[in-house]
């Protein structure tokens, strides 16, 4: 059920990259622009995992993996009816917040109930949430925008997030950590610097993937024509006319005029 919920809010995560254009056209701002609501999604998830982490160290794991869930549907169904773009914005952040808080309880609470000998188990069926809203989640919410627009994408994703509060409400238990960790305790297992060398290099290597990825659907746009094909160019006005005379038809003569063959002096 957790991998689910990871599922759900990856899908959000991810779908922008094929939702830019459209995006930008609908509220009147600059690819660029649009592509901020990518950066706003990233900063809610870099600070939303360490606050929430450790704010929520003694709540019941339940109650903190639904309250996130409840953020982030609303976020997502603030999203779909807003025409502001910094409202957009703004809730693109707060709903990445809420997402890593949902990544950080739910892994820990998924590896609490497998125990020490399943623990690695757990942890790749959480994981594999994103990995399937990539190879599944990603296309279906670029296709649900194209026939439904952007806003039907966020108003599925917020579907599937309430599905999956309902199934973490019948599936998880409630759990109160027995001997939470001290904040101290858990801000000194940062300090080892070859950890920070670790961190570095995901983020260089994340920053290279999603900072081509996000501009994909822009990009292929813009440097193939595709959104100017034979089938839509009648909507661009581009298509012959029906009432045109084709090259096989012989001109028709004008009424009331005769051609050069029939002029005196001929």
């Amino acid at each position: 059920m957790i991998g689910f919920g990871i599922f759900a809010q990856g899908t959000s995560e991810l779908m922008l990259a094929g939702l830019l254009p459209d995006i930008a056209t609908d509220l009147g701002v600059t690819i660029p622009q649009a592509g901020g609501l990518i950066s706003a999604f990233a900063l809610g998830m870099l600070i939303g995992a360490p606050v929430l982490a450790i704010l929520t160290l003694r709540w019941p794991r339940r109650l903190a993996l639904l309250v996130f869930l409840g953020v982030f549907i609303a976020t997502h169904i603030v999203s779909a009816v807003t025409d502001s773009y910094g409202l957009l914005f703004a809730m693109r952040f707060v709903g990445a917040f809420a997402y890593a808080g949902f990544w950080a309880v739910g892994a820990s609470t998924a590896m609490g109930m497998a125990g020490p000998a399943r623990r690695g188990r757990a942890m790749s069926i959480v994981a594999s949430g994103l990995t399937v809203a990539t190879v599944i989640g990603l296309p279906a919410g670029t296709w649900i925008g194209q026939h439904l627009g952007w806003r039907g994408a966020f108003w599925a994703v917020a579907i599937l997030s309430a599905i999956a509060a309902v199934a973490t409400i019948a599936a998880i238990p409630t759990l109160r950590p027995e001997n939470p960790p001290s904040i101290r305790a858990e801000l000194r297992g940062l300090t080892p610097p070859r950890l920070w060398l670790s961190y570095a290099m995901t983020a260089v290597a994340t920053t290279a993937l999603i900072g081509t990825f996000s501009y994909l659907a822009a990009m292929l746009l813009a440097t193939t024509g595709l959104d100017g094909c034979p089938p839509c160019s009648s909507a661009t006005g581009s298509a012959p006319s029906s009432a045109s005379p084709s090259a096989d038809e012989p001109p028709t003569a004008t009424p009331g005029r005769s051609s050069d063959s029939d002029s005196p002096g001929s």
